[in-house]
């Protein structure tokens, strides 16, 4: 079954879902990759980000693809998701016939630290980005979805959600909720026509990575070509690209323990280096301020 889902089961017709595609953090890796992939596929597309020359780039490459698809962009810094934000973004897509929203934009650590290291910015960005934004997105387009009985909502999440993380105690139980909040929405709305799927992937060719293209670690394209696939299924929670979940397998034959005990090895490993790199980055600021 497994197999037939990942290789051989056909996508969907994302067109009878809705004329329009939502993409949050559309400007660059995932988010970019199901914009662009949506446009290809003849769906309008509303993409979301907080730069706005970002969002005119990507606006540029999706007309330029001459796929008849309409591309608008709203810029919104989602790390201050406040009421204002909300409005503006609410009053771009209200009218709309959303099919299909993608809750992409996040953030993770700089790099791995215990959490008392982390400063209140950083704590509050952490929540506004990858909490906030995807239950605040979800309400703007689910009662259009309801009244229309049809919509397919994508939380993209992360490997991180499936282990006790240290070092990164916060993203990792933000990505959780991520999959917890997927789950039980799946369950209130699919009878109702609406959708809502959490993807998993691990590793991906992304800035938010920082990892390079390799077999375990797909470019966005690569992962979207995939993930696009199972949109408007009834999976809840599903890793589109193969070798992530078999990754995933994997690791679910380890107790959680020894999980846990190698990943705190490696990231107070990174956590050495990033501190050192900030040591240093504070060195040479100092250093320009007395000459």
């Amino acid at each position: 079954l497994a197999t037939y889902k990942t290789f051989l089961r056909p996508g969907r017709n994302l067109k009878k879902l809705g004329e329009w595609a939502v993409v949050t953090g559309a400007t660059d890796g995932i988010g970019k990759a199901y914009a662009i992939a949506f446009a290809k596929k003849g769906l309008n597309v509303v993409i979301i980000s907080r730069t706005e020359s970002k969002l005119q780039d990507v606006k540029k490459e999706i007309e330029e693809l001459k796929s008849g698809a309409e591309c608008k962009y709203v810029v919104c810094d989602y790390s201050n998701f406040d009421k204002s934000a909300q409005d503006k973004v609410n009053d771009a897509i209200k009218d709309l016939d959303v099919g299909v929203l993608i809750n992409n934009v996040g953030i993770s650590y700089r790099y791995p630290r215990y959490f008392d290291e982390l400063n209140d910015t950083e704590v509050a960005q952490l929540m506004e980005m990858n909490v906030s934004s995807t239950t605040w997105m979800t309400r703007m387009v689910l009662p259009g979805m309801l009244s229309r009985k049809r919509g397919a909502i994508i939380n993209i999440s992360s490997g991180s959600a499936m282990y006790t993380l240290p070092l990164l105690a916060e993203y990792s139980a933000a990505k959780s909720y991520i999959e917890k909040f997927s789950r039980a929405l799946n369950a209130e709305y699919q009878k109702k026509g609406v959708t809502c799927q959490c993807q998993i992937p691990f590793y991906v060719a992304t800035k938010l990575a920082k990892m390079r293209k390799s077999l375990m670690v797909p470019t966005p394209k690569e992962y979207v070509n995939l993930g696009i696939k199972w949109i408007g299924y009834p999976d809840a929670v599903v890793s589109p690209y193969f070798l992530h979940a078999l990754q995933g397998w994997v690791l679910d034959q380890l107790p959680d323990f020894i999980v846990s005990a190698i990943i705190m090895s490696m990231h107070l490993a990174t956590r050495k280096r990033g501190l050192k790199k900030d040591a240093r980055l504070a060195a040479e600021a100092a250093g320009k301020k007395s000459e």
